[in-house]
């Protein structure tokens, strides 16, 4: 039963992110994909899978313990955070320091953690700002 109240909330939500998505107004300089298609196609995706699960629930769900909740909380104000600090750090710390969070509880050591967050931040930051031109989150140190 909760898989199938599970499925039929993503569907809502996939819905209203769908809605969301096609009320956004384009400017005429806009490129040929336009800003709508990633969003669509995120909602699409959350919508079918959503779907899915609604309709082949799993006939016996296992729930996290308490401690797995815990830490499912934690990562989701991680995220939280993330989207409240990108634009007054940066793109390139607020992603590095969500990075190494998420990595290390994922099951990386400290170490191993940070220098995946730091190398994830800077990787992204390459790809989608210098090389594909896409602004992101300038923070304090203009980066």
């Amino acid at each position: 039963m909760s898989d199938r109240i599970f499925g039929i909330f993503g569907i809502l939500l996939a819905v209203g992110f769908a809605i969301a998505a096609l009320s956004i107004e384009e400017s005429f300089l806009s490129d040929a994909v336009g800003p709508k298609a990633f969003p669509l196609i995120i909602a699409a995706i959350l919508g079918l899978s959503s779907a899915l699960i609604a309709l082949r629930p799993d006939p016996e769900p296992r729930w996290p313990s308490l401690l797995r909740l815990a830490e499912i909380s934690a990562a989701v104000v991680v995220m939280i955070l993330y989207a409240q600090l990108l634009p007054v750090v940066g793109f390139i710390v607020a992603t590095a320091c969500a990075a190494t969070y998420l990595t290390w509880r994922l099951g990386s050591s400290l170490p191993g953690a940070v220098i995946t967050g730091i190398s994830t931040s800077i990787g992204i930051y390459v790809v989608f700002h210098l090389v594909l031109g896409l602004s992101l989150a300038r923070g304090p140190l203009g980066f």
